[in-house]
């Protein structure tokens, strides 16, 4: 376990080489997920890296009891691990709003992160209209009135019409689990992420890929503009890293080696 600059315990685990010369990549899941659901990336990553799959704060395994589940302190959540496992030269991996907590850790890391990719985090950046406190307690309200029920929802639509059924119901499930303290007290922050992300890319140097899937498109240009360079798959959904592993995996690797020359 690590602890967070708030004292939240954050599991992770560490795969691989730890022989202090391979560079370290950090996977860090989204809202409602949990470590494992890098599973189909881990082997892989091994055979060159060090491997470090976090739960972040109020998911998982980690640690509960946050007064405010915000995209920052999930940020902290990261730096814990890397500071933990004493990593000097990492490559940041996040999924959905994981691909915001890597950007406020890499904010706070500095020169020691050589990149990040976002997997499914932003399909655009600052062209979002901004959403009032009515729009955003509409959006939270069917979560907070059950949880399940909503959860299970929102985790099927985020599939690809010709995902593996099976998958399906194994991620829902997962999500469904969640522990809703953190789960709840986040969700509201998925709307207006855009300024606070803008702001935070203009404090980080490292280059920064977004792996996006064709399930809707992605606004090539907006992401460009604040200097992330897309990547899309094709005949995926949200869950591209689970859905299409022979897809997503060289994409991901031709990424990494790319930030470490």
């Amino acid at each position: 376990m690590a602890r967070s600059r708030d004292g939240v315990e954050i599991a992770y685990d560490s795969h691989g080489r730890t022989d202090g010369d391979a560079p370290t990549v950090i996977l860090v899941h989204g809202w409602a997920g949990n470590r494992t659901f890098w599973s189909r990336q881990v082997d892989v990553l091994t055979e060159r890296y060090h491997v470090v799959t976090v739960d972040l704060g109020g998911h998982g395994e980690s640690g509960t009891g946050r007064g405010d589940w915000n995209l920052p302190a999930f940020g902290d959540d990261v730096v814990a691990v890397v500071e933990a496992v004493g990593a000097r030269d990492v490559a940041l991996v996040g999924h959905s709003m994981g691909g915001d907590a890597i950007v406020f850790a890499a904010r706070l890391l500095g020169d020691r992160v050589r990149g990040l990719v976002w997997v499914d985090t932003l399909r655009s950046l600052g062209d979002e209209p901004t959403s009032s406190a009515e729009d955003v307690a509409g959006f939270v309200a069917p979560f907070h009135a059950d949880f399940g029920a909503s959860v299970d929802r929102f985790a099927r639509s985020l599939f690809s019409e010709g995902a593996d059924p099976a998958l399906v119901d194994h991620v829902a499930r997962g999500m469904v689990a969640a522990p809703q303290e953190a789960a709840l007290g986040s969700i509201g922050y998925a709307l207006n992420r855009h300024p606070p992300i803008i702001a935070a890319l203009a404090e980080v140097s490292a280059p920064v890929v977004a792996i996006n899937p064709d399930v809707s498109p992605t606004d090539v240009e907006s992401l460009r503009r604040h200097g992330v360079e897309p990547i899309i798959l094709t005949g995926v959904g949200h869950f591209s890293m689970l859905e299409d592993p022979d897809q997503f995996n060289p994409v991901l690797g031709a990424t990494l080696a790319s930030f470490f020359g």
